[in-house]
């Protein structure tokens, strides 16, 4: 009997260690450093940066019940929101990459998949604004509908930010709460 609890501990442990080990591949446990000089293509990166600091914490360590709740039936539940801003990551790195915009099929996907594919997206997007010297080169590209930078600003960016505080609000409701050590203003986490 003592050995059945021994592999089940084990187990537990393991699967503890191995979901810790996931977030590591994972951008955005911190906010970057910020850059030593102001551009547009650093001031962009640092709002892309921001918005994926607020995701990986607003949605880190989701249940099926956090992802489940909606608080009534005429809004996206938690996992549809989730969807929304994956798809808003979506429209802000093929903009960086000056691709047009198609949709992307997530039927297979998971909320993990979802989850880091979104930070993956942002982290992407934000390296290559940080280096650019001229951010009205990346359009957001509809077909043959090329609409300005500016767009990204009041567009998929803010409206992701809204989204975090949607989700960080859905949880607090379900009974998931942020984890308390982090500090959105610093970009930071206590251990």
């Amino acid at each position: 009997m003592k050995h059945i609890y021994l592999v089940i501990t084990v187990f537990i442990s393991t699967m503890g260690f191995a979901q810790d080990i996931s977030e590591v591949n994972i951008p955005y446990h911190n906010i970057p450093e910020y850059s030593k000089e102001f551009t547009a293509g650093t001031m962009a990166a640092r709002m892309v940066d921001a918005l994926g600091f607020r995701f990986y914490w607003a949605s880190a360590g989701l249940t099926e019940k956090d992802l489940a709740f909606k608080p009534n039936d005429d809004v996206r539940s938690t996992a549809e929101t989730i969807d929304h801003i994956l798809d808003l990551s979506y429209i802000i790195v093929n903009s960086t990459l000056k691709v047009a915009n198609e949709g992307v099929d997530k039927s297979t996907m998971t909320y993990a998949d979802k989850r880091k594919q979104a930070l993956i997206n942002l982290k992407t997007a934000a390296e290559i604004l940080r280096t650019s010297d001229d951010i009205s080169q990346y359009k957001i590209i509809f077909g043959e509908n090329e609409i300005p930078f500016w767009n990204q600003v009041n567009g998929p960016i803010a409206d992701s930010i809204w989204h975090c505080g949607q989700l960080a609000s859905y949880r607090r409701i379900s009974g998931n709460p942020i984890n308390p050590n982090v500090n959105h203003f610093r970009g930071t986490v206590k251990e």
